[in-house]
């Protein structure tokens, strides 16, 4: 679970950093994914469930979710 969360640390500083060129529906999708993700694998974990599985349904959702709230505004 640690080098999870290492991993999942890593890429949300490397997402963060490659906003700065993006349109708001790719920086909600980017940033809803990385959320998503992270809240995924954190409630898999703690379900007893595999934080990989969490992580990447979370991911999905939560950039699809971004997408369309990204696209909003």
């Amino acid at each position: 679970m640690k080098r999870f969360l290492w991993f999942a640390a890593a890429l949300t500083l490397m997402s963060a950093m490659g906003c700065t060129n993006m349109s708001s529906r790719q920086q909600g999708t980017m940033s809803g994914a990385a959320i998503g993700a992270a809240a995924g694998a954190g409630i898999a974990a703690i379900a007893g469930g595999s934080a990989w599985t969490g992580a990447a349904i979370g991911g999905i959702a939560g950039g699809v979710a971004g997408n369309i709230r990204g696209g909003k505004q």
